[in-house]
């Protein structure tokens, strides 16, 4: 038997493995596929809550789940580890992504950036007030926060649907106008569904920044040294009443977006740990260890060359988006629907109120704050960003959801307002997602 003949056994299933890992790596590089998932994750989860398995689906995410050593102990339920812990990592990178678009981006002009800022406020106004004219005179009207927020996971799952075809500043614009829509959210709750703020709270936050700002200056580059101040940021914010998750946002703010050693010197050292591994005779074993410490400066100079800001980032991304956003969909799009009595007009009022200011309120909002600011020259459009851009951002800025959701729960403490609240963030969260969609798909053929 030939020698050739020992290895090719063994050829076909390493070519096999090697196309399985090439076709997973491509694969966690494709958002839509993501949003694939995401929006997949949403519908299984409605389909639970509402199936014979119902009571299982809420025992699931009702579930306690403890951490702690010794005397101290922090019990919650899942539903709250996932909503206010994990989803701090969604918001860590999308802080990071706007934090690089600040520093050499579409909103490194303040022109630019205050164009979602404003459109974000107005986004948020004309919904609260199409509520207000549907729900007006009723004790429903405590409601009308309820259809201010954009979901941010949901608004980008369905923009990654689109793929490649939408420039990546549309990107960038929705992002920075959740985020902010979600700040707005963040403070009406804590101003008007709220008992007051526990300042406290602030104190730690304001600790946990100044350690981050220590160690910056140290130049402790390491990602892992942060989780320690980042979780008492967002221990400060949780006891202060303010969202936690927003810890990610500040930590994602405050990442390097430059790396604190040159690009010539890490060039450098990487040529020159190059030339002594390729003066090594990989023939003689007694010479593997002068291997060792040109490998470890080409290890330490790969890692330098990158700023902090794109080397975290991309070490997160598959992480968030094809396993915090699905899960967060599935412990949140579980609602049911049979606890809306459409005899009562007041429970009627409240979900068109809701759907109709989500599906028209939200891109009026947007789209016309938007235009009214770039015709007065007091803002303008970021570069390779169209009216169209604009007008899909205001369409899938109508998709509420979580926020919208978590905002009915203390809007509205009777079971029949709730539920018809939460059916009608569904409704119009839906009808938004779709007209978005329809309009992307419709813009990407122009543009193709």
């Amino acid at each position: 038997m030939r020698p050739n003949d020992f290895s090719r056994p063994l050829a076909r299933p390493t070519h096999i493995a090697k196309k399985a890992f090439t076709a997973l790596e491509h694969f966690l590089h494709v958002e839509a596929a993501s949003g694939i998932i995401l929006l997949l994750a949403a519908a299984i989860a409605l389909i639970w809550a509402n199936s014979p398995f119902a009571s299982e689906y809420h025992e699931l995410f009702e579930a306690s789940v403890t951490i702690g050593a010794g005397a101290f102990e922090f019990s919650k339920p899942l539903h709250f580890w996932i909503n206010d812990a994990l989803m701090t990592v969604f918001f860590l990178v999308v802080g990071m992504e706007i934090r690089r678009e600040i520093h050499a981006g579409s909103l490194s002009d303040f022109r630019q950036a205050a164009l979602p800022l404003a459109a974000a406020a107005g986004g948020v106004t004309v919904p609260a007030l199409i509520y207000l004219a549907v729900n007006h005179g009723s004790d429903a009207a405590q409601g009308w926060a309820v259809p201010t927020a954009t979901d941010i996971a949901f608004a980008v799952g369905v923009l990654a649907l689109l793929g490649r075809s939408i420039p990546g500043n549309v990107r960038v614009f929705l992002l920075t106008l959740a985020i902010v829509d979600d700040i707005i959210a963040v403070l009406i709750i804590a101003v008007f569904y709220s008992s007051g703020l526990n300042y406290s709270g602030f104190a730690l936050a304001g600790a946990g920044i100044v350690a981050v700002v220590i160690m910056q200056r140290l130049d402790i580059s390491r990602a892992t040294a942060y989780i320690v101040p980042g979780a008492v940021i967002w221990a400060g914010l949780f006891v202060s009443g303010v969202h936690p998750t927003l810890a990610g946002v500040v930590l994602g703010l405050m990442t390097p977006v430059v790396s604190s050693r040159g690009h010539e010197r890490v060039l450098v050292e990487l040529s020159e740990a190059a030339q002594h591994v390729s003066e090594v005779d990989v023939g003689n074993a007694q010479e593997f260890d002068r291997l060792e410490k040109p490998l470890h400066t080409l290890r330490v100079a790969q890692r330098d060359l990158l700023p902090p800001v794109v080397r975290v980032q991309w070490a997160l991304h598959p992480w968030v988006a094809y396993g915090i956003m699905p899960l967060f969909a599935l412990a949140n799009a579980g609602v049911p629907l049979d606890g809306v009595n459409f005899a009562n007009d007041e429970t009627t009022w409240v979900m068109l109120g809701v759907a109709l200011a989500l599906v028209v309120g939200k891109p009026v909002g947007v789209f016309f704050t938007s235009w009214i600011l770039v015709k007065l020259g007091l803002c303008r459009l970021p570069t390779e960003m169209s009216w169209r851009g604009v007008s899909l951002v205001a369409l899938l800025a109508g998709i509420g959801f979580t926020m919208s959701i978590f905002i009915a729960t203390l809007a509205f403490a009777g079971a029949g307002a709730l539920d018809a609240a939460k059916l009608g963030v569904l409704l119009g969260s839906f009808v938004a997602g779709c007209a978005g969609l329809g309009w992307g798909l419709y813009c990407a053929r122009k543009a193709g």
